[in-house]
């Protein structure tokens, strides 16, 4: 008994680290995404973080992650994998997202040095009538699994001209085609689309 109680005890520990980084994240990104305007309903900007946290946690099993998500990315190009480009993360993460159908928030599709071999994709949440510049970076892939978040203007891991330092101008940008999936709640458009966003 006294050995099941300790095996109990020490699974919890390591469980709890992590656990007790995602209820923080999860708080704080309710917050931060109740606070980009008046109007954005708080209970619909919780769901989002929960939503976000808990699809972001389960896709590395779904997708074979194998240690990191630039080698998961070696692994897709080369066909020993399916999914797990940041494009496959962001469609996933999104695709939950949109089941949702926000009401105060908005959500965007963000592409960063797009066309290049440094590119990444992620979600952008807005508020109603709120540019994309002023919203929050949600990105599954860069931390494979643990979500990542900040307001797009100070994700200083994607700006211009970073050679000299922290430039302070984004190279986030909205993706339209993506961004009008990602805001069609219809009936006609639940499935996600077959094409997939490539890294």
């Amino acid at each position: 008994m006294i050995r099941c109680i300790i095996f109990i005890f020490g699974f919890l520990l390591v469980l709890d680290p992590a656990s007790a980084r995602d209820e923080r994240s999860i708080k704080d990104l309710s917050k931060a995404l109740a606070a980009l305007a008046s109007d954005v309903d708080p209970g619909e900007a919780e769901l989002l973080s929960v939503t976000a946290h808990t699809t972001a946690r389960s896709l590395p099993r779904q997708y074979h992650l194998v240690l990191n998500p630039e080698f998961q990315c070696f692994l897709v190009n080369i066909g020993a994998r399916k999914r797990g480009w940041c494009g496959h993360w962001t469609q996933d993460i999104g695709a939950r997202l949109k089941e949702l159908k926000p009401k105060t928030l908005v959500l965007h599709w963000g592409v960063a040095y797009e066309r290049t071999s440094s590119e990444n994709n992620c979600l952008v949440v807005t508020a109603r009538n709120q540019p994309f510049q002023d919203g929050i970076t949600i990105d599954g892939w860069r931390r494979a699994g643990r979500l990542f978040w900040c307001t797009v203007k100070k994700d200083d891991e994607y700006e211009l001209e970073q050679h000299y330092g922290h430039s302070g101008i984004t190279a986030w940008k909205e993706n339209l085609q993506w961004t009008a999936w990602l805001q069609d709640y219809g009936p006609a458009n639940q499935k996600a689309k077959t094409t997939t966003a490539q890294r």
